[in-house]
């Protein structure tokens, strides 16, 4: 052991010799790196200089006791993960363990120590709800997000299509930070010309669809309260797929308190399909939009291909693979200007639908609209006792109306539900995965400024109190929409289909169902299969398609029977719906027709039968 009084010799025995050991381990790939230019060891061995001939070979990583530990895993539709980069800092262990989930654990001691799954599943096979935190405070390139960034650029290059793009309210604020702007400045405008520079058609803004996500939420609380709509009490919202996610994997019980109502993203992925702009697109090219949200969220990418919403949006980016993409076609970020507008329609919003992005926004958005609806004139316009970073559970009680809490992080909300107060106490409940909500996403800049949360959350708070219109029922381009396209008014026949969704208890008959059909639906013959057990069976009851005996014979059913997707570009995707937004295997089929479906698993969580009945 080397021990010195001489700061030099301490500093280059703790750090110089350390990151030659580091260097040992980890690839020598970093001009492909995701993280390039944004890794803390690139960046510490730059400033050191460091020289790894000090180890001749590289070593391998994990136990020579256990060398089966899963180096790569790609399986997660949000998160990648490259064990052979990693540096065992253990700050996403740490990260998962203060969410209460609990995905990912050290495995081995001393240099074979590798944080890993439990059993080594892949990731998609966890309890993982794709919240990203391990990805924000990984210091390399361990563990990122899913990257669609590139594809994204390859389609903007060739022009071939003509493209959408939605940016979620926190990202405006975030994005600043990426380009060396103070926390909290807030860069729509640059934002938005930095999207048209890239080459995006139309620039549009998810805080039109936030609106819209509260005329529907707000109309379903005053429904579920007066009895007239099926569902619990309280109310949960359903904007966060990470708390979804949650849900479905760890407390399906809790399915029936689930908002209905579309995320903000999806709603808008949907309009962006079948709505004005997409008719005007299918008449002028004779194909659909390519749409691209950017999010503050991982949990977002896995949430664009769940069933039912699958195919609504192309791709989703991360604030960081915004970041990317705008320095890899130099585009000066901080000298543009500030003055850029979203196109219409989809572009005008209100305060409320800008204050999505903060923990307790939603729920801050769906009171000013409730308390409009019940007529409470003394109703507040700012909920001062929902807002803020400091407290996991905000409660407040509202005359005339009851008590309500908005919850930052999962594992405040796992607190707030390990005992059945809330059912009690409350009527309607907004749950965020992450810390502060979206402005504390899994697909934010990393920050090292433990006020950060609080200056970006100023931010958003700055873009309500300046906004002209601060309700989301008094956004003009929403009201118009609903006359145009959504049956004149929220919870339409209309709304219902195209803007409410389904849940499914994880590996139920339910969720494998949902999951098959929406793979029929797509005609994707080997997704569909891939569900199924070797010797399935997939009785059609039909004439026409009979039944279906083994993956081979249901992939050539859907591939070489069915009739193609029957989609018109610019209308309306018809697809196969469930018949109860919370339980059963009762089914709408895409031309109207009613069905019950009974379906068995295997022990794997396979569809071993698959029958199909007329109601």
């Amino acid at each position: 052991m080397l021990y010195s009084s001489d700061p030099y010799l301490s500093r280059f025995y703790y750090t110089y010799s350390d990151l030659q050991f580091l260097l040992s381990r980890h690839p020598n790939d970093c001009i492909r790196c995701e993280v390039a230019g944004n890794c803390k060891l690139q960046s510490l061995v730059q400033e050191e200089q460091v020289d790894d001939n000090m180890w001749m070979k590289k070593s391998t990583r994990g136990s020579s006791e256990h060398p089966e530990h899963t180096l790569h895993d790609h399986t997660s539709p949000s998160i990648y993960r490259d064990m052979d980069k990693c540096i065992e800092c253990g700050l996403c262990v740490d990260a998962c363990a203060k969410q209460q989930i609990h995905a990912i654990g050290f495995a081995e001691r001393g240099s074979g120590m590798l944080p890993i799954t439990a059993f080594d599943k892949p990731l998609s096979e966890t309890g993982c709800i794709s919240c990203g935190q391990c990805t924000l405070r990984c210091p390399v390139g361990a563990l990122i997000e899913r990257p669609d960034w590139h594809r994204v650029l390859d389609v903007l290059d060739s022009r071939q299509r003509k493209t959408i793009v939605q940016t979620a309210p926190a990202t405006r604020v975030a994005i600043s930070e990426e380009f060396g702007l103070e926390p909290g400045t807030v860069s729509t405008g640059r934002m938005v010309n930095a999207l048209r520079q890239l080459g995006f058609d139309y620039v549009t803004d998810t805080n039109f669809s936030a609106d819209l996500t509260i005329m529907e939420e707000s109309n379903e609380l005053l429904q579920r309260l007066s009895g007239e709509r099926e569902g619990s009490l309280p109310l949960f919202t359903s904007c966060c797929p990470g708390w979804i996610n949650y849900v479905e994997i760890n407390r399906p019980d809790l399915i029936p308190h689930l908002s209905t109502t579309k995320s903000p993203q999806q709603m808008h992925g949907t309009i962006s399909k079948c709505g004005p702009l997409a008719n005007q697109i299918a008449v002028e090219t004779g194909e659909e939009p390519y749409v691209v949200s950017i999010m503050p969220c991982t949990a977002k990418k896995d949430e664009s291909v769940r069933p039912g919403n699958r195919g609504d949006i192309d791709a989703v980016l991360t604030t960081r693979e915004l970041a990317k993409m705008i320095r890899h076609r130099n585009i000066p970020f901080a000298s543009l200007s500030n003055d850029g507008s979203f196109d219409s329609p989809m572009g005008e919003s209100t305060g409320a639908g800008a204050i999505f992005g903060a923990s307790g926004g939603v729920l801050e958005a769906a009171l000013r609209t409730a308390a409009d609806s019940l007529g409470l004139e003394d109703a507040p316009l700012e909920y001062e006792g929902v807002r803020g970073v400091d407290r996991g559970v905000k409660v407040m009680t509202i005359k005339g109306v009851g008590s309500v809490a908005a919850v930052s992080s999962i594992g405040s909300a796992i607190d707030l539900l390990s005992n059945d107060d809330w059912k009690e106490k409350f009527l309607m409940i907004e749950v965020m995965t992450c810390p502060g909500g979206c402005l504390g996403g899994g697909g934010e800049p990393k920050s090292d400024d433990p006020d950060i949360l609080k200056k970006r959350m100023a931010g958003i708070y700055n873009i309500d109190s300046s906004s002209a219109i601060r309700k989301s029922h008094e956004n003009k381009e929403v009201q118009q929409l609903y006359q145009d396209m959504l049956g004149g008014h929220p919870l339409s026949e209309t709304s219902e289909r195209l803007l409410h969704t389904y849940y499914t208890p994880r590996n139920s008959d339910r969720e494998k169902l949902y999951r098959f059909l929406s793979a029929v639906d797509h005609r994707d013959a080997k997704g569909a299969a891939s569900l199924c057990t070797d010797d399935v069976i997939w009785n059609t009851n039909t004439g026409l398609y009979g039944a279906a005996c083994g993956k081979e014979a249901v992939e050539t059913l859907i591939q070489e029977k069915l009739p193609k997707a029957d989609r018109v570009y610019g209308e309306e995707f018809k697809r196969h719906r469930l018949t109860s937004p919370v339980e059963g295997t009762d089914v709408v089929g895409p031309d109207g027709s009613k069905h019950h479906f009974e379906v068995t698993l295997n022990d794997a969580g396979l569809i071993k039968t698959l029958t199909r009945t007329s109601i």
